[in-house]
């Protein structure tokens, strides 16, 4: 199966960011995250660690590594 461009829907990727301990640790991540171009949405979970990002397109791990570090945490890998 190939992929389409014209028939895509959005991507959904689960990242583990640690470090996170509270709501203004989620915001701060979100607000990172939700600033690279294509993000329509952000859910960061402080208690399990978890980031669902959803995008128009996939992300590069690295993007998200970079908006992770910018607000001070460490991003663990894709869930």
């Amino acid at each position: 199966m190939t992929a389409q461009t014209d028939t895509t829907g959005p991507v959904t990727t689960v990242y583990k960011v640690s470090g996170m301990s509270c709501g203004h640790c989620e915001g701060a991540v979100s607000g990172e995250i939700s600033g690279i171009s294509g993000v329509s949405s952000v859910t960061a979970v402080a208690s399990t660690g978890e980031v669902t990002v959803v995008s128009a397109a996939p992300i590069e791990d690295e993007a998200v590594r970079a908006a992770v570090d910018e607000a001070g945490f460490e991003l663990a890998g894709r869930a």
